[in-house]
């Protein structure tokens, strides 16, 4: 078996309804998200022999995928008063709103599905909330 390993960041905030713990108010972090392909063969012909995929290619697709959600606010939908969303939104604020709770652990199969869709063979996702703490997902 052979893999590869990519890894890309962005910053965010984030917001978890319902949540009462040190982290209950809407906090940022640098996410750090790592990716790992894997295939049983490589290459065998062209320029991309003796290779999985170009790293390049991979680094590019991940790259778009994450940096969708750098810099912005990241809730979880109908998570905020309606009120409270227009005026963040009349501020500025850039808000995106997905269909899960935007932990770490819903992240790490996000993003693995969101790569898989792109025709790689995902290994794993590990996504870090700070340097010491991750959570991962595979299947």
């Amino acid at each position: 078996m052979y893999g590869l390993k990519i890894q890309h960041s962005f910053d965010s905030a984030h917001f978890l309804k319902d949540y009462y713990g040190k982290c209950a108010n809407i906090h940022g972090h640098r996410w750090n998200v790592e990716v790992f392909i894997k295939s049983e063969t490589l290459n065998r012909d062209g320029e991309k022999r003796g290779m999985i995929v170009d790293f390049g290619d991979l680094k590019r697709d991940v790259k778009e995928v994450l940096d969708f959600y750098d810099h912005s606010l990241i809730i979880e939908k109908d998570s905020l008063k309606p009120k409270t969303k227009e005026c963040l939104l009349d501020e500025g604020f850039r808000i995106l709103e997905v269909d899960f709770r935007p932990t770490a652990e819903c992240f790490s199969e996000f993003f693995y599905k969101a790569v898989e869709s792109r025709g790689y063979d995902v290994e794993k996702v590990i996504v870090y909330e700070t340097p010491n703490n991750c959570a991962l997902y595979y299947e």
